[in-house]
Order: C-alpha cells, then sequence, then structure tokens
C-alpha cells in the first residue's frame, strides 16, 4: 500500500431544515376566548340596568310631554279641509241676485256651522278609527293615532265642539239648522257602519257636500237649482270615489273594509261616468237655471271647457300619474288646476256680477 498518498477528505454532512408546509388559507382563524358575563361584577350589571331602565323612562315621560299640544288639537280638526266648505256653501250665492251684505253675512253663518260640524266628525271618526289607522302608512301620523293626542283629550274636545254647534243652532234661525243636523246624523251613520258598506259610503260622503249647498241656500233665502245640486253630488261624489281608488293602489284593501267591494277596473269605470255626469249638469245649470247677465253666453261658452279640463286633469292625475287622493292638495299643488282654476273662476265672476239680462 503506497502510503505517500493522500486519503480523501471525509464528507461534511450538513443538515438542512424542511421547508415550511404552505399556510392553509381555508383554515378559520382559532376563536378568540372572551370572559363570560358572568364574571363581571354584579355593580356593574346594576348600574347598566339602571341605565336602561333610566332611558326608557325619560323617553316614556318626553311622549306624554309632547301630548295634547294646541297644535296637534288643531291638527286633529283638520283645518287644511275646512276649504271644503269655503268653496261649496257659498256657491248658493250663484241662485240669488242682486248680493247684499245680508247675504254674504247669511253665507259665511253657515260656512261657521258647517265648520264646526265636519270638525266634530272628523274628530269622532278619528276616535273610532284609531286602532285601524295605526296600520295605515299615512293615516298612522294623525294626531290620535300616533298618540299626540289621547282619547281623553279628543273626547273632551268632541263635547267642547257639540256645545258650540248647538249654541250655533239657537243663536240662528228656527229651524233652518235641519241640514247640518241631517249631516251630523249620517256622519254618525257613517262612523258606526255604514262607512264599511261598498258604494254606500262614497255616496253618503257625495250627500254631505249637497247638503253643504241646502244649508247655503236656505239661510240666504235662494232657490236652490236642482242642476247645481247634481253637478256638486256628481262631483264630490267622482272625488270620493278617486280617494278610495288610491288608497287601494297605496295600501290595499286591508285598511278599509268597504275596499273589499271595489275594483280598479270598476272604480276607474265608476269615475268616469259620474264625471260625465258632473260636465253634463254642469252645462245644463249655466243654460237653465244661472243667473247670468245679459250677452253672457260667450263667457259661459268658455267657461265650459275649463271645467272640463279641470275634470279632465284630475283624471289624470289619479289614474296616470296614481295620485289625487287629497282633493285639496291637489286644488292648491297643481299649477296646471289652479291656473285653470283661476281661469274658470274670473269667467265666472264675469257672467254673475254683470249686469243682468232683462226678465
Amino acid at each position: 500500500m503506497d502510503i505517500t498518498r493522500s486519503s480523501p477528505a471525509p464528507v461534511r454532512v450538513v443538515a438542512v431544515p424542511p421547508e415550511p408546509e404552505p399556510a392553509d388559507l381555508t383554515a378559520l382563524p382559532e376563536p378568540i376566548a372572551v370572559e363570560p358575563l358572568q364574571t363581571l361584577p354584579a355593580t356593574a350589571t346594576t348600574a347598566t340596568t339602571s341605565a336602561i331602565t333610566t332611558t326608557v323612562t325619560t323617553s316614556a315621560t318626553d311622549v306624554r310631554g309632547r301630548r295634547n299640544r294646541p297644535r296637534d288639537l288643531l291638527a286633529l280638526l283638520r283645518p287644511g279641509q275646512w276649504v271644503k266648505n269655503l268653496a261649496v256653501v257659498p256657491l248658493a250665492l250663484f241662485d240669488t241676485h242682486p248680493w247684499g251684505a245680508a247675504a254674504f253675512l247669511r253665507t259665511g253663518w253657515a260656512v261657521l256651522g258647517f265648520t264646526l260640524a265636519s270638525a266634530l266628525v272628523y274628530v269622532v271618526n278619528d276616535l273610532a278609527d284609531r286602532e285601524r289607522d295605526r296600520l295605515h302608512p299615512v293615516k298612522r301620523h294623525r294626531p290620535i293615532a300616533s298618540g299626540r293626542v289621547s282619547t281623553l283629550a279628543a273626547v273632551v274636545l268632541t263635547g267642547a265642539l257639540a256645545l258650540a254647534l248647538t249654541g250655533w243652532a239657537v243663536a240662528g234661525p228656527a229651524w233652518q239648522w235641519w241640514p247640518t243636523a241631517l249631516y251630523l246624523a249620517l256622519s254618525l251613520a257613517y262612523s258606526q257602519g255604514l262607512k264599511h258598506v261598498p258604494l254606500v259610503d262614497a255616496f253618503i260622503v257625495a250627500t254631505g257636500f249637497v247638503l253643504r249647498l241646502v244649508q247655503g241656500a236656505l239661510l240666504i233665502g235662494a232657490q236652490m237649482s236642482e242642476w247645481l245640486a247634481l253637478c256638486v253630488f256628481s262631483l264630490c261624489l267622482m272625488l270620493a270615489l278617486g280617494k278610495r281608488r288610491h288608497e287601494m293602489t297605496a295600501a290595499g284593501r286591508a285598511h278599509r273594509p268597504a275596499l273589499r267591494g271595489y275594483t280598479l277596473a270598476f272604480l276607474d269605470h265608476l269615475v268616469v261616468l259620474v264625471a260625465v255626469l258632473t260636465a253634463v249638469s254642469y252645462v245644463l245649470y249655466l243654460r237653465d237655471d244661472a243667473s247670468l247677465a245679459a250677452g253672457a253666453s260667450l263667457v259661459t261658452l268658455l267657461s265650459a271647457p275649463c271645467a272640463v279640463f279641470g275634470l279632465a286633469r284630475y283624471l289624470q292625475l289619479l289614474l296616470v300619474e296614481e295620485g289625487g287622493g287629497n282633493p285639496v292638495h291637489v286644488l292648491f299643488r297643481d299649477r296646471a288646476t289652479l291656473v285653470n282654476a283661476a281661469l274658470w273662476a274670473v269667467l265666472v265672476a264675469l257672467a254673475l256680477l254683470l249686469p243682468q239680462s232683462p226678465a
């Protein structure tokens, strides 16, 4: 053996650490341990409960403090609806000539009586319907349904209105208050159950407006025109049916039981039918009964298209734009209706105020 030959170098073994396994991205993180609630000190739990109780008590006190405010009591009387009396009762002046201070004062007296009567009916209806109104998307904001006016305050207000209306009847001409009394009787029957009878409910509402007209004519001593009465009845019936159609599209049939006797197609046919009757009776009233000025036939001819346009605009709002549920809002917020009504009023005033034609 050759000992001069160098030996091979020893092999160095190096330990290589294993590659780490890729992280499992689908694995959920370990839950973090949370101390149970019962480990909190008893004093802390008691303090939290006391704070919650104090907050709830304070909120209830605030709600009670906001009850029966004058503005809510006034809203219960619905002053926005009083314009109906101002629009219907003075129509009796169309059948009297010449106009004088006495006629205007008696007309104002009739407006006052029906304003008290209608306000009384509104309060009674809201008292009777407060539970049902709470389920309606809009009517739940009424003073009684929302709780802003208590039931006791509404009952006291009802008594005050009844006393004021009695004083109005006693102070006025004897036995000339019967249209208002009949209106109250119909409204009471309406509240007690007739409002749930399809068609009857709308006809009672329209009859109430005719009684407004009769009350005005009775107090000023005018002979009421049958065509004018029919025009008022059909117009108000159209508005009542339109309101029911709007309620069906907005809240369905559950809110008002009488709506179960209607369909949208049925109401559409009725509204159009009554609108035609309104236009025809208006033209016949102008032709046969209205106290028009000499040579006012041209003014009459021009006012008829204004009346037809007003009816057509309301039908458009109701059937096309799914509105028209509140006729008062339509009258004061729709620009086309306002302009048309102003033009119609000017034409009718010219036809009525100019010197009369000789008999």
